[in-house]
């Protein structure tokens, strides 16, 4: 499919309200659109702005599965359960390196990373 059709299919599925259809077009053609997207319009160029942000931050966002591991440590750090705490953190040793991670835990387990130093003090 040329560069035409594409964008043009693009259009078509926007204003027929197919968001879908359009998202779908436009997340396996990323590269090609962002060099031509001045041939969108305009409610089609601020789906294709919203979703190349997303991918983009897409790295930043966690998952399912790391939310639970967050909860359990916030469960486990509230009720003083140091034998989960760590096992939760033996467990999800990755999920700990990450910068962001703090903005996700309560006091509690912050207080508690802290003082077994699994968690840096000056950030």
């Amino acid at each position: 499919m040329d560069i035409n059709e594409l964008m043009k299919k693009i259009n078509e599925n926007m204003e027929k309200l197919d968001l879908v259809s359009a998202r779908r077009l436009i997340e396996n053609n990323l590269e090609l659109i962002s060099e031509n997207r001045h041939l969108l319009r305009r409610n089609a160029r601020s789906l294709f702005e919203i979703l190349k942000n997303n991918t983009e931050s897409a790295i930043n966002t966690l998952t399912r599965k790391e939310m639970n591991v967050i909860y359990s440590i916030n469960a486990h750090a509230s009720n003083f359960d140091i034998r989960g705490l760590k096992l939760s953190i033996k467990n999800n040793p990755e999920l700990l390196i990450r910068k962001d991670i703090k903005h996700y835990l309560n006091e509690d387990a912050k207080t508690l990373l802290m003082g077994i130093k699994v968690i840096n003090t000056d950030e």
